[in-house]
């Protein structure tokens, strides 16, 4: 969206900055259109100032798109989203559809980092967002979070841990997992009956959240041939899975505008998945330690 006012000279500068405004709040929101919205907000807010008066555009531009963006996240917190306005969630959005500014925007970094980072407090966020991916100094995000910048640094390497996590298995056991997962979820994406099977065990056992299934479905499918015909049934699903760390070990998550709906935690054995879980009730999913895989 190109801004229209009156002062073309201050629309100009606000548009040279509009890239980078809209890459933090990206990174701070987690949704295309969230993001969006405030950088709007924030050439709101310009239009009522003395631009003149402004030393540095960029900067002061930054600062307030990550109030704005603070002030969203705190809102989340007060008021967490109820999952079911989300409706059915078995087919994909049509991100065929979106703008192609959107499109690159919601491609520039990974579900699995943007739900993660939805898992810390807001301060942290915005701490290890515009220190550890922008290289803003701590001294200049101490004003907007309220701490000293001692007290920012220390946000920013809580926030840099959760990120990273902790897993639970050795690093090449952890590898061989992923492999063996990633596998499962590419044959789920493309409907690939054989090669789903192929990294199935026999007796394998799926269990589900009842809000993850359709009506009437069962919540524990037991055998390859009964899980792998779920799995292609629900394939819609598994365009959006990214992998990361659920509770230390191999999983995925399921987040469709960047809002975490699913979280599933496998169990390997030798190079076969022996079960898996579809975790979708929010108080579980709140629960669970997610971090990025290394």
């Amino acid at each position: 969206m190109t801004v229209q006012v009156a002062d073309d000279g201050l629309t100009a500068r606000f548009e040279a900055e509009r890239g980078r405004l809209r890459a933090v709040a990206y990174r701070m929101l987690g949704e295309p259109t969230a993001a969006e919205d405030a950088v709007q907000e924030a050439w709101l807010r310009l239009s009522r100032v003395d631009a003149d008066e402004v030393d540095n555009l960029g900067g002061w531009l930054r600062t307030v798109i990550t109030r704005i963006c603070l002030d969203v996240l705190r809102a989340r917190r007060a008021r967490p989203e109820d999952p079911t306005e989300a409706g059915q969630l078995d087919e994909v959005p049509g991100a065929a559809a979106e703008p192609a500014e959107t499109a690159v925007l919601a491609d520039s970094v990974s579900r699995a980092l943007l739900i993660v980072l939805d898992t810390l407090e807001p301060a942290e966020r915005v701490a290890f967002v515009l220190h550890d991916m922008f290289a803003v100094p701590f001294d200049q995000i101490a004003p907007i979070v309220s701490r000293s910048p001692v007290a920012t640094k220390k946000l920013a390497s809580r926030a840099r841990h959760k990120v990273r996590g902790t897993t639970a298995v050795p690093a090449d056991e952890l590898a061989r997992q992923r492999r063996v997962v990633a596998a499962f979820l590419a044959a789920a994406r493309s409907g690939d009956l054989g090669g789903i099977l192929a990294v199935l065990a026999p007796d394998v056992v799926r269990r589900s959240d009842p809000a993850a299934l359709p009506p009437g479905a069962a919540a524990v499918v037991r055998g390859a041939q009964q899980v792998a015909r779920g799995t292609v049934a629900l394939a819609g699903r598994s365009q959006l899975a990214e992998l990361v760390l659920v509770n230390g070990r191999i999983g995925a998550v399921v987040a469709p505008g960047g809002r975490l709906r699913f979280a599933l935690a496998f169990r390997v054995d030798g190079d076969v998945i022996t079960e898996y879980e579809v975790i979708a009730d929010p108080n579980r999913l709140a629960r669970l330690d997610l971090a990025v895989l290394p």
